[in-house]
């Protein structure tokens, strides 16, 4: 009985939209109460009395910084009940609900550093920061000019978007997808581009000759293998000899309903597992490693590898 009423009470404290805005307003900025107040448009009185609620239940820390007090949510510390329901209140709200407080948090944030400089002020936290030119986008383009490529197959492809950000460094990128629908739009996006070309195929069965291709690119495709062992024993045919491989997949989870509406085939993979399966097949895996967590719920992990064909013996 006492988790059932643990339940409703945090059901309760989510269901009021000031508390909601608070939380994602927290989970992006130490904010202080003063500044929370100037965001919503509430009285300090209401807010001090949203916050407390919120920090009774875990929610929310105050941390003293010199005179100023700011409140933040950590997600990763938030009792499990807690943290399960804010993110299904955060995930099912539409895409654009915060976008006001948080533009407004950002410009009360530079206020409150005062002659600081814009770098100082976003320092240890850079990538969740925009500043003009300075994109991932136009970063990639940038690292693009140290890669030299030859005949590059793109695993799971989609669209093409990876493929016209290497074609002007490939000799030749095919692009292999099991959707029609999404292989005929990939051909309409990038025609103009010679050098790419679009298949429609399972990647259990890759319709190529053996060692067709220099370059492997498998990324965020194999979630979709209904047979993980005959997708990387196809990637192993087809690679030539020193050929490269670029994975990127999902750490193993336990998030199945979260997946299912992506047609995802399997909950994710270890780096021991795929490592070990890539080195059985002749495929030297010379880095692998956990490179990415998500910073939202359910915190996915993911799972960077490079590896390369060895020769025959």
């Amino acid at each position: 009985m006492d988790a059932l009423q643990t339940t409703n009470e945090l059901c309760f404290l989510l269901s009021d939209a000031t508390r909601v805005r608070l939380l994602a307003l927290l989970e992006e900025e130490a904010l202080t109460v003063a500044e929370l107040t100037e965001i919503l448009g509430v009285a300090q009185s209401r807010v001090s009395t949203h916050l407390s609620r919120l920090k009774d239940a875990g929610f929310v820390t105050v941390e003293r910084v010199g005179t100023s007090s700011l409140i933040r949510v950590e997600a990763s510390r938030l009792p499990r009940g807690a943290e399960r329901l804010w993110r299904v209140v955060r995930e099912e709200a539409p895409p654009d609900s915060f976008e006001a407080d948080k533009a407004r948090a950002k410009e009360l944030v530079l206020a409150r550093t005062g002659a600081r400089s814009w770098a100082d002020s976003v320092a240890g936290n850079m990538e969740r920061h925009y500043s003009p030119g300075r994109t991932f986008e136009a970063t990639l383009h940038g690292l693009l000019g140290f890669v030299e490529l030859g005949d590059v197959l793109d695993l799971g492809a989609g669209d093409g978007v990876v493929a016209e950000l290497i074609a002007k460094r490939a000799r030749s990128v095919t692009c292999l997808d099991v959707s029609e629908a999404v292989v005929e739009a990939g051909r309409k996006r990038l025609a103009h581009l010679s050098n790419v070309s679009f298949v429609r195929a399972d990647m259990h069965e890759l319709p190529f000759a053996a060692q067709s291709f220099d370059e492997l690119m498998a990324l965020s495709v194999l979630p979709y293998a209904e047979r993980l062992d005959s997708v990387l024993s196809e990637i192993r045919r087809v690679l030539r000899p020193e050929g490269r491989l670029v994975l990127t997949t999902l750490g193993r989870h336990e998030h199945e309903a979260l997946v299912a509406p992506y047609d995802h085939r399997n909950l994710g993979s270890t780096i021991e597992e795929l490592c070990s399966a890539l080195e059985e097949r002749g495929l030297r895996v010379h880095h692998a490693e956990l490179s990415v967590k998500e910073k939202r719920p359910p915190y996915f992990e993911i799972i960077s590898i490079y590896a390369r064909r060895e020769r025959d013996a």
